[in-house]
């Protein structure tokens, strides 16, 4: 059973910075792309950022530049920097893994899923 403890979320403002860390009890966590999701009320939830297991990074285009994605494979966990951050970031951001980079990328469907950690930025 994959577990996954998401947090680091809280309120900001616009403009400012938060980092998230999620930890993952997944056996060959190095072996695993790794992903960042958001979900906003009312809405699906979204891929944020990915990392493959060789560091291959991919981000939404309403993220470029002001989200990265990295990894600590010694700590088993996932870190999201958000800078420069606005209103529409708000939401509850979730993470996951998973052996197939393509599934990662497509959210993972069917898996487990943590708490998330909600982040809301103020105007």
């Amino acid at each position: 059973q994959v577990q996954l403890v998401e947090s680091g979320g809280g309120l900001v403002q616009a403009g400012g910075s938060l980092r998230l860390s999620c930890t993952i009890s997944r056996s060959s966590f190095s072996a695993n792309a790794l992903g960042w999701y958001r979900q906003a009320p009312g809405k699906q939830r979204e891929l944020v950022a990915a990392i493959s297991s060789g560091g291959t990074t991919t981000y939404a285009d309403f993220v470029k530049g002001r989200f990265t994605i990295s990894r600590d494979n010694a700590k088993n966990t996932v870190y999201l920097r958000m800078n420069s951050m606005k209103p529409e970031d708000t939401a509850v951001y979730y993470c996951n893994a998973d052996s197939s980079w393509v599934r990662v990328l497509g959210g993972v469907r069917g898996g487990s899923w943590g708490q998330g950690t909600q982040v809301t930025v103020s105007s």
